[in-house]
């Protein structure tokens, strides 16, 4: 029945290989699983005098396979391979090479975990370790642990003292010693020049990382700043270390303190000299271009007192400066004159000077504004009387033959008694009779002044006599009757 089927439906053969080609990938598994007995770390980091656990067990899952013995193998870097610890559960724990002897030991005494320790671990101890199992009846099985020894570097950076040339020489230095990785140098400068970085490697592995910063070193750069930075794998975080350059140079010199003002009988008069270089320039000395200090004069470190000038200090004084690079002189040249010089204010007085006057023309000015503007204020304000209604023009012949007329209040109110009412002058056409009026030109009137309080109680009386219009002959002016309101 098979066969006949299988006759019927043959399998093609690219679905055959395919087929096949899975299988042997499962069996390859299955048994790299099966093989991986042997359970330990892939790799471990560790740092000198400290200590590091090698873990290890065997793992046997159908209880078959019987643990005859186990080994520790060492494979360092560069050498060969060797036992530096054996378990039998016979025999006991053996340790054959010396060098671990006193620093392995195992932590469990079972052939199942055979793990160790080992202690104040070095450089050296870099390699790989191999957990071995001697079995029956599968034989050796096995389990490798890479073991990589870390160093922090010794850092240190340091200047170069140089002097100020032409050529371009190392002003400072940085290293990273005996460190594991190699670490990694780095300058932040602010000056021209560049760098240099070698390495070296120790017999235990490490290595030693030196860097040298190179300028033409001019005497500008000295006390400049430059740093140096340290970047390696076991610091959290770069180490930093900043560095003042230290260039040498001869001295440079300067005297001051002469203001041309060095009059005959003066007592304040002194000159410095004023030096620089580094180093600090040790010896300094006065001296004239006849040789000898005047009598007058008295040497206070840098400092030339004179107690009194005379024609004596009418002469060229001379500084000297020198360090161990050279010597450096300034010379300077004072005129005695028999007057003493008047001086102007210096400008910081005069500037506040017309800071105040202008202060005090701006205060000028605005009280000046404020008092016009005051009596303008006071001149447009409501006038403090009642102005009477304006007069009534006519010719002069009208106003002799027009009879006279009682007077008509226009005000509701009336005065008090004894206020003085003025009442202004009106105005008549200009003849020649009106320029010839006494008192006034163009019919002006002197003011009237009423007394109300008289007119209202003879008003009765009054009306009836009043004086009849006066005849005033031609040529002649005269005076309009006051009107009452």
């Amino acid at each position: 029945m098979a066969r006949g089927y299988a006759a019927r439906c043959p399998v093609s053969p690219v679905k055959s290989a395919w087929l096949a080609a899975a299988a042997a990938v499962v069996l390859l598994v299955a048994e790299g699983i099966s093989a991986q007995k042997v359970r330990v770390e892939e790799e471990l980091e560790a740092y000198p005098t400290e200590s590091v656990d090698l873990t290890c067990q065997f793992i046997d899952g159908a209880g078959r396979t019987k643990l005859t013995q186990v080994s520790w193998i060492w494979e360092p870097t560069e050498g060969q391979r060797d036992n530096i610890a054996v378990y039998h559960p016979s025999y006991g724990q053996s340790f054959p090479n010396l060098a671990f002897k006193e620093r392995v030991v195992f932590l469990n005494n079972s052939l199942e975990n055979p793990s160790i320790r080992i202690s104040q671990l070095r450089m050296s101890d870099a390699g790989r370790y191999t957990c071995e199992y001697a079995t029956y009846p599968s034989g050796n099985e096995q389990g490798t642990t890479t073991l990589i020894m870390l160093a922090k570097p010794k850092n240190s950076a340091k200047v170069v003292t140089v002097q100020a040339g032409t050529k371009s020489v190392v002003v400072a230095q940085c290293e990273a010693a005996e460190g594991k990785p190699a670490a990694t140098i780095k300058w932040l400068v602010s000056v021209g020049g560049n760098h240099s970085t070698s390495t070296t490697s120790g017999p235990d592995g490490t290595v030693t990382v030196r860097s040298e910063y190179r300028l033409v070193p001019t005497a500008t750069d000295n006390g400049r700043e430059v740093t140096c930075m340290v970047e390696q794998r076991t610091q959290e975080r770069p180490w930093v270390y900043p560095l003042k350059l230290s260039v040498e140079y001869p001295p440079s010199v300067s005297i001051e303190g002469y203001d041309n003002n060095w009059y005959v009988g003066r007592s304040d008069a002194v000159l410095q000299c004023l030096a620089s270089g580094n180093p600090v320039p040790t010896t300094l000395t006065w001296t004239t271009a006849s040789g000898s200090l005047p009598d007058t004069v008295v040497v206070d470190g840098n400092k030339l007192l004179v107690r009194k000038v005379d024609d004596a200090v009418n002469t060229t004084f001379i500084c000297e400066v020198k360090n161990k690079h050279g010597a450096s002189r300034h010379q300077i040249t004072t005129i005695v004159i028999e007057q003493r010089l008047i001086t102007p204010a210096p400008p910081t007085g005069a500037i506040v000077g017309g800071i105040l006057g202008f202060l005090v023309f701006i205060a000028i000015v605005v009280t000046v504004v404020y008092f016009v503007r005051k009596h303008q204020d006071d001149a447009d304000g409501p006038p403090k009387h009642k102005p009477p209604p304006p007069g009534k023009a006519g010719s002069s012949t009208e106003m002799l033959n027009k009879p006279s007329e009682p007077p008509t209040a226009t005000e509701t109110a009336p005065l008090s008694p004894g206020e003085v009412y003025y009442e202004p002058t009106g105005r008549e056409p200009v003849t020649n009779l009106d320029d010839e009026t006494p008192g006034g030109q163009n019919g002006s009137a002197p003011p009237v002044r009423l007394d109300l309080g008289k007119y209202d109680n003879d008003r009765g009386n009054n009306l009836d006599h009043e004086p009849p219009a006066a005849n005033i002959c031609r040529g002649e002016s005269f005076v309009s009757p006051a009107m009452y309101v």
